[in-house]
């Protein structure tokens, strides 16, 4: 079998050999490392539970992402200790990570990974760091200081990112059940949400 680039689209042709008669699914899907960036919200939780049955099947490691966003001081903020606003949040994004790690039961190898800047750029750059063969983002997140995980920053990760990229939507077609999220329910629902390949740039 060989991989071609294709003309439109930045697509890839695959033509089969004299003695090949399907596409050989192991040789085209080996996913060794995901990341799943998180901000702690319902939809970044649906991203990660849709990473779990890609690991399963794949043997694959997941890393769960946060990425705290320092705060810029502005006159209004007065006295605002920075320093230790910005420690208190590493704190917290630490201990966040770890809950969302042990409430994976499923014998999935996980880590967890936590980077202060940019959430875009720096989600980027740990996939870059990482090695990781897909990023798995969702595009609706948690408002407020820092802590949004869509629009722009997702627009940025699917536009930047070297690997391919899934996006986990909020409101559309789900394909798998997903842990209701909502006050550690332990109840299974099915939620309208569907993921979109983004191929890399």
């Amino acid at each position: 079998m060989k991989i071609k680039p294709a003309n439109k689209r930045r697509g890839v042709l695959l033509e089969l050999g004299p003695n090949e008669t399907q596409i050989p699914s192991e040789t085209l899907f080996k996913l060794n490392r995901v990341l799943v960036p998180v901000d702690f919200s319902t939809c970044s939780k649906k991203a990660l539970a849709y990473a779990v049955p890609f690991a399963k099947q794949f043997g694959a490691e997941i890393v769960i992402a946060y990425v705290v966003q320092p705060y810029i001081p502005v006159p209004e903020m007065g006295a605002v200790d920075t320093t230790a606003l910005l420690a208190q949040m590493r704190e917290s994004g630490k201990s966040e990570l770890e809950k969302l790690r042990l409430s994976i039961t499923d014998g999935v190898k996980i880590k967890t990974l936590l980077r202060v800047g940019h959430p875009a750029q720096e989600i980027v750059k740990a996939a870059e760091e990482l090695d990781v063969d897909l990023i798995l983002l969702s595009t609706h997140g948690r408002t407020g200081l820092g802590r949004v995980f869509f629009g722009s920053v997702a627009e940025h990760i699917t536009r930047y990112a070297r690997c391919p990229v899934l996006t986990v939507r909020e409101r559309e077609h789900e394909f798998v059940d997903v842990p209701a999220m909502d006050d550690g329910a332990k109840s299974v629902r099915r939620t309208a949400t569907s993921l979109t390949p983004v191929p890399a740039s």
